[in-house]
């Protein structure tokens, strides 16, 4: 079942599923939320600031491949880190194989992941939570800053390339990945498990969020790119442990940051404002 031509058409999808997200975590149509956070650019320092320093280290993430080629590394740690794992990987792909769930694995990975964490922007400035808006920022940059080295220095082999049984089942619904996708994914890039840890990142930012059905959403979602890593043939089991133990910190700190910066840093009282109402609007429709 093939859902992706292009990247082109992986952008669409992406855009449908964050004005989805949105509408789901604020209960208003999504262009409230993305004017909520434009202006709060415009008017906060910090929050410039912060979203600043997170997508510098993406810019960062965005070029490693570049890095990798220039430091030539010469030698492959697959064997060391995963080669104990045996045929377990090969037991859950011939297992549950079938063309709707490799599709519904492929949108989770490829489209979902990313709109979990640009819908998470909007739904904490539209909520007004700063403090989990500055963890959010400072999460990501840690998990990508702390990946970056061992992508660098710890090459490890997709479990498709290692494993001649397992396939690829990525390419079933995206058959162009490796020419439009491969140049920002290496295939050595995969402990630890990335995947894993900003999932469970925006899961653990979510439980902290007050928003219930937000955060058993996130859940839900970083429970299926769990299961996805593995079942499309990507990662392997030890870097799906990485991946939690990077969560775990990157998501610690933040919070602590987000302490921090929510109350030494001063308030952005605008989007209470435009919030408040929104509220009134509503009270007076009912």
């Amino acid at each position: 079942m093939v859902l992706f031509e292009s990247m082109s058409t992986l952008t669409i999808y992406t855009v449908v599923v964050v004005a989805v997200l949105l509408t789901f975590g604020t209960r208003r149509q999504p262009l409230i939320a993305a004017w909520m956070f434009l202006k709060s650019l415009a008017m906060s320092r910090n929050y410039l600031l912060f979203f600043v320093a997170m997508s510098a280290i993406l810019v960062l993430n965005k070029n490693e491949l570049r890095l990798e080629r220039w430091l030539n590394v010469p030698y492959d740690l697959t064997p060391l880190l995963s080669g104990w794992e045996g045929k377990w990987p090969l037991w859950l792909q011939s297992t549950f194989q079938s063309d709707l769930l490799t599709a519904v694995c492929t949108m989770f990975y490829l489209v979902v992941f990313q709109a979990v964490m640009i819908a998470s922007i909007g739904i904490y400035t539209f909520h007004n939570n700063r403090r989990l808006y500055y963890a959010f920022c400072v999460t990501l940059l840690l998990n990508y800053f702390l990946a970056v080295p061992f992508y660098l220095f710890v090459p490890v082999n997709e479990v498709w390339f290692a494993h001649p049984e397992i396939k690829f089942l990525m390419l079933d619904s995206f058959p162009t990945f490796e020419s439009s996708y491969r140049a920002l994914s290496g295939l050595n890039n995969c402990f630890p498990s990335l995947h894993t840890s900003i999932s469970v990142s925006m899961a653990l930012l979510a439980s902290r969020s007050g928003i219930r059905k937000w955060a058993v959403f996130t859940w839900i979602h970083a429970s299926v790119i769990i299961f996805s890593i593995f079942y499309l043939g990507i990662h392997w089991f030890t870097d799906m442990v990485a991946g939690l133990v990077l969560a775990s910190f990157a998501v610690t700190v933040g919070l602590k940051v987000g302490d921090w910066a929510d109350h030494s840093l001063g308030d952005v009282s605008w989007p209470l404002r435009i919030r408040a109402k929104l509220k009134a609007s509503r009270s007076l429709e009912s």
